[in-house]
């Protein structure tokens, strides 16, 4: 019964669907015990109510030759979202969505939770926003209420059944007859002073003014508070509860839209001049509004296959480089390179365990890798591996397996190559001064390694966007099979720069309210420049 054929979203065809409906919905009135299982089943798979039944509406489809109303089919990311928020609700915890612009969270929520309200009995469902039209405003599709409105408009009858939207829809309030159940909508400063609810949805949080009052508010009237949205730099509640590390984090970035592709994020950045919004309403870069950021997320998206879009195949040196965390909410990151393509890229908790399980699991990891060098942090607790690494070689050599080199990485060293010039490329920064050395430039090694890295990606940026020639061996290319590569993203913009008095780059890599940077920082220490002394070992 349940709707399971593939569907090409990008050329959709919805007549085929539109037939398989109309089949299902005779069945259903002819088969009363068929409605009474199916009631059953979507009662726990609301996802799969949506795609059977549910619709969905966007007026700009007419300049597409689509219809404006359509069958509300989820895409893989969206199906997986409301399995998250049924975690998140039988987990009685709340949970954090970020999300690029126009990826369909809205007409999403409402409609999970009017499929909750018509199957449980007794639930409240809150709709929170900062403008109240945004919440409820009659004849307007952008209001929350009236997307669920029409989504419970268009259901069979078998399912709405006694739901009149003229006698059980007032204004900021639906109500179920047949359930009990109900959606109650707030706005600014007064969501959450309502009735306790099951489930909370704030939507836009990150725009939310006098944020403290809010938290304040719902920490007693709900146990399920889900925050949706684009980010809005990082002085603000949703930013800090979203890196505070003790909120569970859903992220829906535009990539995961099946709809979009590159040629889509192309023509948004064309469309859209200000920088500062496409970086944080599509790239989901946190950093985009804050003076000095080191590495703008536009260049980093350009190098998401920049190897594959430049006909470039990978060659050079194997590594990995190696972060080191406590047993804390921090983690343990390994990134692995092939030459300009990072390859690989794991992190996983050390928690319940120590340094040396961390470094056998890296020796583990370059084995599986074929890596046989390996840069780690040796600065704070990174600072034991080098002994540890010792006596797993020796272990390794005592049965016949070859030695994998740990070389120390300290960000708060010296510079390498001190009398080296920091622009290496003439089109690299307009602003260069001629005569600065490296010793001249960077306040410390670990300065150096992140404007190397700044560098990789500013010059892949030129050469995948703006078509210019640069030396492929400067570029950097992040391979898009990396499961993590999306918080990757996220993480390389999120370091700051500024100068100290003697007017040399010091690194803010941890701004106020972000967390460590652990993949970010496993990928700068992998791609550090190598002092001169092990250049004849292998070529960068």
């Amino acid at each position: 019964m349940p709707f399971q054929f593939s569907f090409d979203f990008r050329n959709p065809d919805y007549n085929f669907v539109w037939e398989w409906r109309y089949q299902q919905h005779l069945k259903l009135k002819n088969n009363p015990q068929l409605l009474k299982d199916l009631k059953v089943f979507y009662k726990s798979n609301p996802a799969q109510f949506i795609i059977d039944w549910g619709v969905t509406s966007d007026p700009r489809n007419v300049e597409r030759g689509l219809p404006v109303l359509m069958p509300f089919l989820l895409l893989p990311k969206q199906e997986e979202w409301v399995h998250w928020l049924m975690d998140r609700w039988h987990r009685r915890e709340p949970g954090i969505v970020e999300k690029s612009r126009e990826c369909g969270l809205s007409w999403l929520t409402v409609s999970v939770a009017a499929t909750l309200c018509l199957f449980h009995e007794g639930m409240n469902i809150g709709f929170g926003s900062r403008k109240e039209e945004y919440v409820d405003k009659k004849g307007d599709p952008k209001s929350l209420l009236w997307k669920a409105r029409q989504f419970i408009s268009y259901l069979p009858k078998e399912f709405r059944e006694d739901w009149d939207e003229r006698k059980h829809s007032p204004y900021m309030r639906i109500e179920f007859p047949n359930t009990g159940s109900v959606i109650t909508g707030e706005s600014g400063d007064g969501i959450g002073r309502g009735a306790r609810t099951s489930i909370t949805f704030v939507d836009e949080a990150a725009f939310i003014p006098r944020s403290d009052l809010l938290d304040a508010s719902l920490s007693q009237t709900t146990n399920c508070r889900i925050d949706v949205s684009t980010p809005r730099g990082m002085n603000n509640s949703f930013a800090r509860r979203r890196f505070g590390g003790k909120i569970n984090v859903f992220t829906f970035h535009w990539t995961d839209d099946l709809r979009k592709d590159q040629a889509w994020y192309e023509k948004m950045c064309h469309d859209i001049d200000d920088p500062v919004v496409i970086a944080q309403e599509i790239d989901l870069d946190y950093s985009a509004s804050i003076e000095g950021i080191l590495i703008p997320a536009i260049w980093v998206q350009s190098s998401l296959d920049a190897h594959l879009k430049l006909n470039i195949r990978p060659t050079g040196i194997r590594k990995a480089g190696i972060d080191v965390a406590d047993e804390g909410i921090d983690k343990n990151s390994l990134c692995a390179r092939h030459g300009i393509l990072v390859e690989h890229l794991e992190s996983w908790s050390g928690k319940g365990s120590d340094i040396y399980d961390t470094v056998e699991r890296a020796f583990r990891l370059c084995d599986e890798l074929n890596i046989n060098t390996a840069d780690y942090d040796a600065d704070g607790l990174g600072a034991g591996v080098r002994g540890d690494a010792k006596v797993i070689n020796r272990n390794r050599q005592a049965i016949g397996l070859s030695k994998i080199d740990f070389n120390p990485f300290r960000g708060s060293g010296a510079v390498v190559d001190p009398e080296g010039n920091p622009f290496k490329s003439s089109i690299e920064i307009k602003d260069r001064e001629p005569g600065r050395t490296n010793e001249d430039f960077f306040a410390n090694a670990k300065a150096q390694a992140w404007w190397s890295l700044r560098r990789r990606f500013q010059l892949t940026y030129r050469a995948v966007v703006e078509q210019l020639s640069v030396d492929p061996a400067d570029i950097i290319s992040i391979s898009s099979n990396i499961l993590d590569y999306k918080k990757l993203i996220v993480e390389l913009s999120q370091p700051t720069y500024s100068q100290n008095n003697n007017g040399k780059i010091l690194v803010d890599k941890q701004p106020p309210g972000c967390r460590s940077p652990n993949l970010a920082d496993s990928l700068v220490i992998c791609f550090a420049p190598i002092h001169p002394a092990r250049r004849s070992i292998f070529m960068i």
